[in-house]
């Protein structure tokens, strides 16, 4: 179970703050039902209600300090990616996307990253596929990492780079 003021990672939603535990009263909706109230860190308009008794599928803690530091670390060593077919790759992106791990979203910008090179490399551009999934995994990314590692998301790619460079 989750606390209020909890900092968790809820599907796309991204880093939310547990606002409430509380029922609900709205019209259709079983009023025994707890619902943990969230509030997305990076979508200040937003609200999200997820069941307690569901949550489990949907939410988890963001990383600590250490977990943080050490996801960074062994970047070098997670897999890319290794689909040919398009229409497939963007399948097994939606699927990264789907576990909410730090590591599936790190495999997802490290494989978009290089096939933006090699395209480069051949004067083509970058997909829109490629634009689109590289732009949520990294929003997705950096958020929790920001939060894990107590500084600002705009810090978090230049510390990744630093950090990756002393390893």
């Amino acid at each position: 179970m989750f606390q209020k003021g909890e900092r968790v990672v809820c599907g796309s939603k991204g880093v939310c703050v547990v606002e409430e535990i509380t029922t609900l009263d709205i019209a259709g909706v079983d009023k025994k039902r707890e619902y943990y109230i969230l509030k997305p860190l990076y979508l200040s308009s937003s609200t999200v209600y997820i069941p307690v008794d569901t949550a489990e599928g949907s939410m988890r803690k963001v990383l600590a300090h250490e977990e943080a530091e050490n996801l960074i670390h062994r970047i070098p060593e997670i897999p890319l990616i290794t689909i040919a077919n398009d229409k497939l790759l963007e399948q097994e992106y939606k699927n990264c996307l789907k576990t909410r791990s730090c590591q599936d979203l790190i495999r997802i910008i490290k494989t978009i990253y290089l096939r933006k090179r090699a395209r480069e490399e051949v004067g083509r551009k970058e997909t829109a596929v490629d634009a689109r999934y590289f732009r949520i995994a990294e929003d997705h990314l950096y958020g929790e990492l920001a939060v894990a590692l107590d500084m600002s998301r705009e810090n978090v790619e230049s510390y990744i780079n630093t950090s990756l460079q002393s390893v």
